[in-house]
């Protein structure tokens, strides 16, 4: 049997040893993930509601008249532009608040599982300092990988609205069918690779913790690394995927339902012709436990496929780099149950 110092065994990992290695990390290690996450994505969501706040006291008086308009007038363009200018810089900002804290939360996983693996504790600051300084080399991986992906999903949009158009133009109805047909295959072909190419660079957030590799080089080491396995990590990163979305949901479910109940005292107090300061009031218990709900699924979404996908990464330097006696030298283990 090889020795298990820490939360995985030191040899090939089957699909047992992967998810219950994921789990024991969350066991041992969830005060530190959790409050990196919880730091994190609250920070955020104070900053978006901070914003909103901001953007709605600016922009006050134009939506009281939006509000204010009947059914047969339109809007004017002197109310509707600083709306549209204020709540798109919100949106905005609330999109790079995700985007760094999504990218300290996959680096801070792998820097769990350093630890974790080899059977030693850490701590909430370690984590957090280590964390953000491979964060650079991350956001790069992940944004590299989406905008590779990203193409060829663009190219296939690109072919199908061409050949609508083109349909569209034509009299041939036959004519105009067949094109269809031929844009929306183009379309469905590329999914596959689009696939193909998130699993082939999927390791490269491990790669850049671990290895303190840029994020060029963490891309090359995962395509490495996936060589005769893509089929596998494609498996288990999805069941991962699936189990994190399964409990999120369930997650969410109590804090929707007591939100909705919350509205409905909120909005029986309403008048018949509310103004927009009333509607917020009336709704704020609503969005205050959707979000509380949306950030403690979050933690969940955002720490258990990231754990998943650094153990098939080690599990992927274990089969194919003879990683395991070195990791077992690490852990102090003794030479003779290494073998």
């Amino acid at each position: 049997m090889p020795p298990k110092p820490g939360v995985i065994p030191l040899g090939p990992l089957r699909l047992g040893d992967i998810f219950s290695g994921a789990f024991s990390t969350l066991g041992r290690y969830g005060k530190q993930l959790i409050a990196v996450g919880a730091a994190l994505y609250g920070g955020a969501l104070l900053v978006v509601g901070a914003a909103v706040a901001i953007a709605y006291a600016a922009v006050a008086d134009h939506l009281d008249r939006l509000f204010a308009l009947t059914a047969d007038e339109d809007p004017a363009g002197r109310d509707l532009t600083p709306v549209l200018v204020a709540f798109g810089v919100v949106w905005l900002l609330a999109m790079l608040s995700m985007v760094v804290a999504t990218a300290v939360v996959y680096a801070a996983v792998p820097v769990v599982l350093q630890e974790a693996v080899l059977g030693r504790p850490t701590t909430f600051s370690a984590v957090w300092r280590r964390a953000w300084a491979r964060v650079p080399a991350v956001t790069g991986a992940v944004l590299l990988t989406g905008l590779i992906t990203f193409v060829p999903m663009l190219l296939a949009m690109g072919a199908l609205i061409a050949c609508i158009i083109g349909a569209v133009t034509m009299d041939n109805g036959g004519g105009s069918a067949a094109l269809v047909v031929v844009g929306v295959i183009c379309f469905l072909a590329c999914i596959p690779l689009t696939v193909w190419i998130w699993v082939k660079y999927s390791l490269a957030p491990s790669a850049a913790v671990f290895e303190d590799q840029g994020p060029v080089a963490s891309m090359r080491r995962s395509a490495t690394l996936m060589r005769g396995s893509w089929w596998r990590v494609f498996g288990m990163t999805m069941l991962a995927g699936l189990l994190a979305g399964v409990v999120s949901y369930v997650i969410q479910l109590p804090f929707t339902f007591l939100g909705m109940f919350s509205g409905m005292l909120g909005s029986a107090n309403l008048s018949d012709d509310p103004n927009p300061t009333a509607v917020i009031a009336a709704m704020s218990g609503y969005l205050v436990l959707v979000a509380l709900g949306q950030l403690v699924s979050q933690l969940v979404v955002a720490v258990f496929p990231p754990l998943v996908t650094g153990l098939l990464y080690v599990d992927r330097r274990i089969r194919t780099e003879n990683l395991a006696p070195v990791l077992a030298e690490a852990a102090a283990v003794p030479p003779q149950y290494t073998a």
